[in-house]
């Protein structure tokens, strides 16, 4: 398997200096979200060809990949003109993606986090940009990763195995799977019987998998926890990409710098 980071937990640095950075950490590769990540680049729109290829350049440098170009957009809001923006920012990003070399481009279907009324409500209007985005992916040859989030549109294994279904196109759609985003009730959930029924179900459309820990304070509240204190249990999850695919990238999201080396050791011995 390769080793890489959410290139934002590490702040905001150069393009140059970013890619460098990552080499020395250890990083076999990096999820990229440009207005996020790179000093140069405050937003989407400011994004120019110069810059996708003095990245291109500056990773191929490194020996540092790029799996995921990051572009996290509100595909499912209600508001006309919120997916509107949605829609065309991802193609946009699909031809950077493109030109830059990533693997692929990475979205979640919505901000908030939504009641389960709101997550059905919202799914039609999830559904028809993700069909319009999937038009641009196919013309280009790029492909699109979406990620399953049980409080977004795309909440479940049944909705995740529909929209795969609809779009009927494996080439483009591929899914980022991340187990503490698809974990809605941690106390009672046999964690190994859900992760086989997910995997045995798509796991031959993920191509990446996010990796993060957190256990629940007060309230119930979210709090990240270094890999292997928390509560997810990647046992089986570790034994599924062995047997069916052991050069997945593991991107590490939530990382905490001062204990990257313990994280990356534990994803090593995933």
């Amino acid at each position: 398997m390769k080793i890489g980071v959410r290139a934002h937990d590490y702040g905001k640095h150069s393009i140059e200096g970013l890619a460098s950075l990552l080499r020395e950490e250890g990083y076999d590769g990096a999820q990229l979200a440009l207005p996020k990540v790179f000093e140069e680049i405050d937003s989407y729109e400011d994004i120019r060809l110069s810059h996708i290829e003095r990245i291109r350049r500056a990773f191929e440098k490194n020996r540092v990949e790029i799996p995921v170009m990051g572009c996290y957009m509100d595909l499912g809001n209600p508001d006309r003109s919120v997916r509107e923006y949605a829609v065309e920012t991802l193609k946009t990003c699909l031809f950077y993606a493109k030109e830059m070399g990533a693997g692929v481009v990475g979205t979640e279907t919505a901000y908030p986090r939504l009641s389960r009324e709101e997550r059905a409500a919202w799914c039609p209007y999830m559904m028809d940009s993700l069909m319009r985005v999937m038009e641009e992916a196919q013309r280009i040859d790029m492909k699109l990763a979406i990620e399953p989030v049980y409080w977004h549109p795309l909440a479940d294994l049944e909705t995740t195995l529909k929209t795969i279904r609809m779009v009927d196109d494996p080439a483009h759609l591929r899914l980022i799977f991340d187990a503490s985003n698809l974990l809605e009730f941690p106390e009672t959930t046999d964690q190994d019987a859900y992760w086989n029924q997910w995997l045995a179900s798509v796991g031959t459309y993920i191509d990446v998998m996010h990796i993060k820990d957190y256990s629940l304070g007060k309230d119930r509240a979210y709090q990240p926890k270094q890999l292997g204190k928390g509560i997810l249990r990647y046992e089986e999850i570790s034994r599924w990409l062995h047997e069916n695919k052991p050069d997945m990238y593991l991107l590490r999201e939530e990382m905490n710098p001062a204990s990257a080396g313990a994280d990356i050791a534990f994803m090593r011995r995933m």
